[in-house]
């Protein structure tokens, strides 16, 4: 038995490129073309055959030769990095900032409307440069360039333009990353990257005393009672205040005394559960028992809309009247996230992967650089429990 003879064939440009094959038809010996052509919308690409209508070897090998180079042609016309940032920035908070927290949106969106203005409609992403950067950091630091929203000129912390350039780079990152819907890419490289973003040389992280505490606690039902309660499960769970005022009571489980942390309220968007120690179910307890509220009912109520939970500006606000009240002298830097630093230093002996879990963390590095701070007692006890190092057979 003899083989089916192969029939005529030609193929023009490069494959993965803009090849292009057409063959004669082994029925009818019309001249078939066959390439891939980019499917809208996706990176992926699909074989697709058309018929040339004849017979005609030559025409058929200039035909291919033909559309292979203005595949190629139409590859070339689209070089990469050409988008401006303003059109880099739209498409990013148009498809990568909904699916953030609300916080992080307000703060992707601010970052757009800065940098859109700093940089100025017209300014390619490939064309900004480490120049840019220094210049940013300097008028971003003396207050002459800053978030719309902010009327006020003044002097922002090197954290602060940390966290703003880490939005630019994210987005330039990405769209490294992103395609085009045409088999290439937004931006070939970042180019800032690896620049060195300003750092806090004294960062501010101060302590909450327990005695400070103690002191806010007692006076918080002249606040507001909502802010007792805020204060108690803060410190007890170790958790952003932004996630204690959003929780809800079907999140609670006093009976195995457990409450869950969802993603929605997260900064890390990190859900987890938790154990609640016994002075938290105490007061959650009371507090069900006087409001008698249930399911997905705010522990925390707006006392303006129950359907909504406490505002941050106005649980910052108590905290300053607590202050007040309990006639007590602000110290800068210490606020709500204070009593976060206090649950990790005070569980700095356990080990790192429960406390991590306990306070919501998702590296231990944040704890150790940014949360627990060393104290004179543990420093001392550790001393007394030195154990003096012995070799065997060594003198």
């Amino acid at each position: 038995m003899t083989s089916a003879k192969k029939g005529w064939s030609y193929c023009s440009g490069e494959r993965g490129r803009n090849r292009v094959r057409v063959y004669e038809d082994n029925r009818t010996g019309i001249i078939l073309a066959e390439f891939y052509e980019r499917v809208a919308g996706s990176t992926k690409s699909k074989r697709k055959r058309v018929s040339l209508g004849h017979r005609d070897r030559e025409q058929a090998k200039q035909q291919a030769d033909d559309m292979a180079s203005g595949f190629g042609k139409r590859k070339q016309a689209r070089p990469l990095g050409n988008i401006t940032l303003q059109q880099l920035f739209d498409i990013y908070c148009r498809e990568v900032t909904p699916e953030k927290a609300e916080s992080k949106r307000r703060h992707d969106r601010a970052c757009a409307e800065m940098f859109g203005r700093f940089f100025g409609s017209e300014r390619t992403a490939k064309s900004v440069c480490g120049r840019d950067w220094d210049r940013f950091i300097r008028e971003r630091r003396n207050g002459k360039i800053r978030p719309a929203k902010k009327v006020k000129a003044s002097r922002v912390r090197d954290r602060q333009i940390a966290y703003d350039l880490k939005w630019l780079l994210s987005v330039l990152n990405w769209a490294t990353r992103a395609g085009d819907g045409e088999g290439g890419g937004l931006l070939d490289k970042n180019p800032l990257k690896k620049l060195p973003l300003p750092t806090e040389k004294n960062a501010r992280r101060p302590l909450i005393t327990q005695a400070r505490f103690e002191a806010m606690l007692e006076v918080a039902d002249t606040v507001d009672w909502r802010l007792k309660v805020a204060l108690s499960l803060a410190n007890e769970t170790g958790h952003r205040i932004g996630a204690v005022r959003k929780l809800r009571w079907s999140d609670i489980d006093l009976r195995s005394q457990t409450v869950r942390w969802r993603a929605s309220s997260d900064k890390r968007s990190h859900e987890h559960s938790t154990p609640l120690s016994d002075a938290a179910t105490a007061v959650l307890m009371e507090v069900q028992r006087r409001s008698l509220t249930i399911g997905e009912a705010w522990i925390l109520p707006s006392p303006k809309a129950a359907s909504r939970p406490c505002s941050r500006h106005l649980v910052k606000n108590w905290w300053y009247r607590a202050e007040t009240a309990a006639e007590l002298e602000h110290v800068n830097g210490l606020g709500w996230h204070s009593l976060r630093r206090k649950f990790a230093t005070e569980l700095k002996e356990i080990p790192l992967k429960d406390l991590c879990e306990l306070g919501g963390w998702k590296s231990h590095e944040t704890i150790l650089r940014c949360y627990q701070s060393a104290d004179e007692d543990t420093m001392r006890e550790a001393l007394k429990t030195r154990k003096t190092l012995r070799v065997v057979g060594a003198k």
